[in-house]
């Protein structure tokens, strides 16, 4: 396919270009040593040569990826399923847009799911620059189908980038006939309160033709919402809100990303849950009259509800709300088992914060209220 040379700096890679790149990776020692850790038992020059079979960057996400992914739910989830009723064209191109919980495994979940649930194929993913952290991290997420989000541009730079982006995500639907995967704010809601950032929206908006309206129905976005049982971040969420309380200059270092991706994908997650709305071109023409300065937000507020009524809910959202809130409003909704694992788990967490001045009421505080905004959301949503 014939891609325009404005976007090679950020798009995935192209399948006349995925034999350098697999040079470049596999003359990297950290990551062979990576790999071998990920496929144990199987020669490294197997694997190797099992790379130069891959035809594009799907070969490579089902060769390599899907199996990685797999590995991973078997050994640190119970359950992941997916709801895509609302979404019965399989065939069809989307732009997902979720709440985002996991730096890293968001998006593979939803690759996986996917393809068990017999879509054409898997998503073009997002990602931040911020987290490419070694030259190698790049080439792989180039491999795995994700396009390039540049978050370290000055200011005056920054709209420039986000045009580009915009028209690659337009080029990406209608020309590649690709689905898309993009989080509905910048970085994690480190409280769980999911919200569509408007300026989300403008970006989405900006690469497409016609009304801001007509822009977005190109795109054919589809509000998600992934649930996890248990976020394993959650105790390094509530160290960053006491990092940030005590110090409002504190920012996490390279360090600090790469422990969050590490703890994402390799802490428990219980069960996980995905479900898609219908593609949002059903509804946004109910926006059509909307005043200009108020359309995107209210296209954000649409998705929002979209997305809090999709939650599934596990005992840990209600017996969190009743603690925080000292009642038993939702005591049929959980077990005293259920108490009782939730408050182990809990003192395990908070235990893993290591910070001078530990502020534990609000480090608990914190955690809890992770955990009980998606219900609150969902409750008002359905009202």
């Amino acid at each position: 396919m014939n891609i325009p040379a404005e976007f090679d700096e950020i798009r995935p890679y192209q399948p006349e270009e995925m034999a350098a790149a697999f040079d470049r990776l596999l003359a990297d020692p950290q990551f062979c040593g990576i790999l071998q850790s990920l496929f144990k038992g199987v020669p490294l020059e197997a694997l190797k040569a099992q790379f130069y079979t891959c035809k594009d960057t799907l070969d490579f996400q089902k060769k390599f990826i899907y199996a990685i992914v797999k590995d991973i739910l078997a050994k640190y989830a119970t359950a992941c399923d997916m709801d895509a009723a609302a979404l019965p064209d399989r065939s069809a191109n989307y732009t997902f847009i979720s709440n985002h919980r996991d730096i890293v495994l968001d998006a593979a979940f939803l690759d996986v799911l996917l393809l068990e649930n017999g879509f054409s194929t898997t998503v073009e993913i997002a990602i931040g620059d911020n987290l490419l952290i070694q030259p190698w991290i790049e080439t792989v997420v180039k491999l795995n189908k994700s396009f390039i989000v540049k978050r370290s541009v000055v200011l005056r730079e920054m709209l420039q980038a986000s045009r580009l982006m915009s028209r690659y995500m337009h080029f990406a639907v209608q020309e590649k006939h690709e689905n898309l995967w993009i989080a509905q704010r910048e970085g994690r809601a480190k409280d769980s309160d999911d919200r569509t950032q408007e300026s989300v929206l403008k970006m989405l908006a900006m690469g497409g033709e016609g009304s801001p309206l007509e822009s977005l129905k190109q795109l054919h976005l589809v509000p998600l919402a992934i649930s996890y049982e248990f976020d394993p971040c959650d105790y390094l969420k509530a160290k960053e809100f006491q990092q940030k309380r005590d110090n409002p200059e504190f920012k996490k270092s390279k360090a600090d990303d790469m422990l969050n991706m590490q703890t994402g994908i390799f802490g428990f997650k219980g069960r996980i849950h995905y479900e898609p709305a219908a593609d949002a071109n059903t509804w946004l023409d109910e926006y059509a009259d909307q005043p200009k300065g108020q359309f995107f937000g209210a296209v954000a507020a649409r998705i929002d509800r979209e997305i809090h009524r999709r939650y599934r809910l596990y005992p840990n959202n209600y017996l969190a709300a009743d603690w925080l809130d000292g009642t038993t409003r939702w005591a049929d909704h959980y077990t005293a088992a259920d108490s009782d694992r939730f408050a182990q788990y809990l003192a395990g967490q908070l235990a893993k914060i290591d910070l001078p001045g530990k502020d534990e009421p609000f480090l608990r505080e914190r955690i809890l209220t992770m955990y009980a905004n998606p219900l609150k959301n969902q409750v008002k949503a359905q009202s």
